[in-house]
């Protein structure tokens, strides 16, 4: 049986070598969970000492997942920020998958769970308090759920929980954000937009993370002495380093792929566009079977709506990011559906975190939608702890989920059951429990 730490702020927990001997050995019978339909009788639910239901024979991916598991356990360290909103809500319905993937593949999964954002402003006095920073450092990976909330709004610029992220994303060194946004069959009418435009999308936008206007000084309010009117600046600019190695991380990402990046810009009138551009060219002369194109970014923003199967790859800078990103969202129906991963050099931690935000206006209702953090958190296994089979494990449960015809609110659609953000997640559990079944 696998091993579980979770623990809140005052350090990481990390098993020892003694926990992991003494911990008694999985079950080769263990028996498979099914997600029951929609509308049909409650699962029976995993529990720690054993699975109870009828038995089912996983399918040939599940059963290969299994098979990949590892017989040594292995132990990886992850901080938890719950941060603010529906942040507590779903990251609780993601730490269940989390410990269910982690009993299937006998992984000894340490979780920390510390303060950032509102939570730590309300706490702390600030967003990204040094203990959480801490944390963070020492961790394997770090899973947020989402950040802010109207009660923060009119903090100083600099103890917004937003600037809270901001730091983290920069004193973490994460440059690189990767936002995956792919159609599932099982959410056709999903989207806002024509089934023949959005059906078969699977697209990956990689955003810069830690330049551009976003970091760029000198930045500020201040008032015009000769006219006495108040003026707001920022400044969007780029190094020539910053923009060669998040092409290359687009670029070896194209070559997993279809191999073909657009690069997107506004080099018909910006000066730093136009060095993004240059500095995108050069790279890309090392991956010669990468077919690179460029293109503006406002017509981006208009293609991914026209046809956004043209695309594979996209990579950007961060502000045209974190706009065509949230535009990709509703490709696929939902922010609630997508995740994201912010990764770095690989001298640190990753840090994965859903698309969407802290939705406060529905926190407490059990209403949200937990799939998008639930998805953050198999691309932490799959990108930052070499977990591929965990990975695949909890992709293939959101499936099945989905194909059970299981809704949370910002997906259902006619003939769907509707289910909330807890109930979600024990589906969920049961489904990785239970092999994809």
């Amino acid at each position: 049986m696998a091993a579980f730490v979770v623990s809140c702020v005052g350090g990481v927990g990390i098993a020892t070598a003694a926990d992991r001997r003494n911990r008694p050995a999985a079950a080769a019978s263990r028996r498979r969970l099914r997600v029951p339909a929609a509308g049909g009788a409650r699962a029976g639910r995993w529990r720690a000492g054993g699975l109870t239901a009828s038995a089912a024979a996983p399918s040939s991916a599940a059963a290969s997942a299994d098979a990949a598991a590892a017989a040594a356990p292995r132990t990886h360290s992850i901080t938890l920020l719950p941060g603010d909103g529906i942040g507590e809500e779903i990251m609780a319905a993601t730490v269940a998958v989390l410990e269910a993937v982690a009993a299937r593949f006998d992984l000894t999964l340490s979780m920390n769970s510390a303060l950032v954002g509102g939570a730590a402003i309300d706490a702390t006095g600030e967003p990204l308090p040094a203990a959480t920073l801490d944390a963070c450092r020492a961790s394997d990976a770090v899973l947020l759920a989402c950040i802010g909330g109207y009660k923060w709004d009119n903090l100083p610029r600099a103890t917004r929980p937003e600037t809270g992220l901001l730091a983290l994303r920069k004193q973490l060194g994460l440059f690189a954000n990767l936002r995956p946004a792919k159609a599932f069959a099982q959410l056709e009418g999903a989207s806002s937009l024509k089934d023949e435009v959005v059906n078969g999308v699977d697209l990956m936008v990689v955003r810069e993370l830690t330049g551009g206007v976003y970091f760029g000084t000198p930045k500020g309010i201040d008032t015009d002495e000769a006219t006495g009117s108040r003026v707001g600046y920022s400044n969007m600019v780029y190094h020539d380093y910053e923009v060669q190695r998040i092409a290359r991380v687009a670029l070896d990402i194209a070559m997993k792929r279809g191999k073909s990046l657009v690069s997107v810009d506004k080099a018909n009138v910006l000066d730093v566009s136009q060095l993004w551009r240059e500095e995108v060219i050069k790279v890309a002369a090392d991956f010669p079977e990468v077919s690179l194109s460029h293109m503006y970014v406002d017509n981006a923003a208009m293609q991914l709506v026209r046809w956004p199967k043209q695309f594979d790859v996209i990579v950007t800078g961060n502000l045209f990011g974190d706009v065509l990103s949230d535009c990709a969202s509703m490709l696929v129906g939902s922010l609630g559906m997508l995740p994201s991963a912010s990764l770095g050099d690989g001298s640190g931690p990753g840090l994965f975190e859903p698309v969407h935000g802290s939705a406060p206006d529905i926190a407490g209702k059990d209403v949200a939608n937990p799939i998008a953090c639930v998805l953050s958190a198999a691309m932490m296994l799959r990108y930052a702890l070499g977990e591929a089979a965990a990975a695949d494990a909890v992709e293939a449960a959101v499936e099945a989920v989905l194909d059970a015809g299981w809704r949370t609110g910002d997906i259902m659609s006619e003939g769907k059951t509707l289910v909330g953000c807890k109930r979600m997640g024990e589906l969920l559990v049961d489904a990785v429990a239970s092999g994809g079944k």
